[in-house]
């Protein structure tokens, strides 16, 4: 059984019914998001470093998701995948305009405005709806979160180290409300805090009817920064100090959520964009690889949710899923349904969130992307890394039992040749429709290009 609990989930499920849009009213959902927290780096998943007890309570008081993924080994491609339920290859956010992994400020491209967001599927039914943090899918107008769906936006709109010393033509960082720069360069040590009172003042003016908070912080990506309260007090140096600000941070959310009576009304969600990154301090636990590569270290993230009543407490769920299974999820569970006039590659995973003995639509199959190439592909037990040149180097096809090995050690491609032909043929399939390196997909659709983009804040005049 892919999902596990102390006592018989089943049995518990069978008596919850899901909503539906007959129901009074749907949930509240929140997705606390992190940025580049590794699959080891909480306790419910194997941290000893870093203390994490209200993180821990959404596992202990709901299920824990063991396989469950981001579509991309860093920012933009995941955030994508988040957004619209699509690989970021199908939304041809898998790269920037220029090539390069991710988007950097006054970016000529963004995440095209036709493609249908999870807040505005949630918008439709009712939902008021909030992106508080980090966005980092085009900083130009078009592209902004107010204009994909959220109600309310305030965060800041690319990486942290985007500012002005990484590159010429960078400006300081900002920090936005709505689409105004407010303060530039923001004061990182002060971002979670801000991001964690504008979180609390959301849900609280919206207590009676239904919302859809996403709170995808800045921290642990680099540089680090944490508040006072919690600089140098964590074991693990400035990388635990902003996980364990975070974990803080879920804390307060919680306790307003029981302040205000609305707790067994709201699903939580806790995870990550990717895996942590190769420099010291962050923690991939058992998994081999790190951010941006696609070993399981860089795309496998820890997930946590809870919803009192409705997700069974103290579950294990290890069934394949992804980030990309959350827009028809939460579409689901609004009682409304994800858009009919065009693919998307998540699928229904309310069925195993709720526990039921019938896993409805799960996912049986799993792509890695590096930019735009496909690398890898998995499904229930195994995971194929596809031949390919890596520089200077001729890789051959690599298989391995995620079952026994999920730490990618031996490969046991020459022992099970049926295996490795047929996730062959399950990546020609995905080459056809999502491309590979130069070949285009024939589902692809195209990302939004600004011709002359220009910076959040003026620059000074020389």
């Amino acid at each position: 059984m892919p999902c596990t609990n102390a006592i018989l989930v089943s049995l518990f499920a069978i008596a919850i019914p899901l909503p539906s849009q007959e129901a009074e009213r749907p949930p509240n959902i929140i997705l606390l998001f992190c940025d580049d927290l590794g699959y080891g780096d909480i306790g419910c998943f194997g941290s000893t470093k870093h203390r994490t007890p209200h993180i821990d309570s959404l596992a202990r008081d709901g299920m824990k998701l063991t396989s469950f993924y981001s579509t991309s080994g860093v920012c933009t491609p995941s955030r994508s995948s988040l957004m619209t339920g699509c690989y970021p290859r199908r939304v041809n956010m898998h790269q920037s305009a220029s090539g390069e992994w991710v988007l950097f400020p006054v970016a000529r491209k963004g995440l095209n405005p036709s493609e249908v967001t999870v807040a505005e599927v949630l918008g439709e039914r009712g939902y008021a709806t909030a992106c508080i943090g980090k966005w980092h899918l085009g900083d130009q107008p078009p592209f902004l979160p107010t204009r994909q769906g959220f109600q309310r936006y305030f965060g800041i709109p690319y990486s942290n180290d985007m500012g002005a010393r990484q590159r010429k033509r960078n400006p300081p960082l900002p920090l936005m409300r709505g689409e105004q720069v407010i303060e530039a360069p923001v004061s990182q040590p002060q971002l979670t805090g801000l991001y964690t009172k504008e979180a609390i003042r959301f849900i609280t003016e919206n207590k009676s009817r239904p919302f859809f908070l996403y709170l995808p912080h800045t921290f642990p990506h680099l540089p680090l920064f944490a508040s006072d309260g919690f600089k140098g007090k964590s074991a693990n140096g400035r990388f635990g100090d902003t996980v364990e600000e975070i974990d803080w941070s879920t804390g307060r959310i919680l306790q307003a959520l029981t302040e205000l009576g609305i707790a067994k009304d709201t699903i939580v969600m806790f995870t990550s964009d990717n895996g942590a990154a190769s420099r010291p301090g962050g923690s991939n636990g058992p998994l081999r690889g790190h951010k941006g590569s696609t070993w399981e270290g860089g795309m496998r993230v820890p997930c946590v949710v809870r919803w009192p009543g409705s997700v069974p407490a103290g579950a294990t769920c290890d069934a394949l899923s992804s980030t990309l299974d959350l827009l028809p999820t939460f579409a689901r569970f609004a009682g409304g349904a994800p858009p009919a006039d065009r693919i998307i590659d998540g699928v229904d995973i309310s069925s195993l969130l709720t526990g039921s003995p019938d896993p409805g639509e799960a996912r049986d199959t799993f792509f890695y992307y590096f930019k735009d190439q496909l690398q890898a592909v998995r499904d229930h037990r195994w995971k194929l890394h596809l031949a390919r040149k890596d520089r200077d180097r001729e890789l051959p096809d690599r298989l391995f039992d995620l079952r026994e090995d999920p730490g990618e050690q031996t490969d046991v491609a020459a022992a099970n040749p049926e295996v490795v032909a047929r996730l062959k043929n399950v990546a020609a399939g995905a080459r056809e429709e999502l491309g590979d390196r130069g070949r285009r997909g024939r589902g692809q659709r195209p990302a939004a290009i600004m011709e002359d983009p220009a910076p959040l804040i003026p620059r000074s005049p020389r």
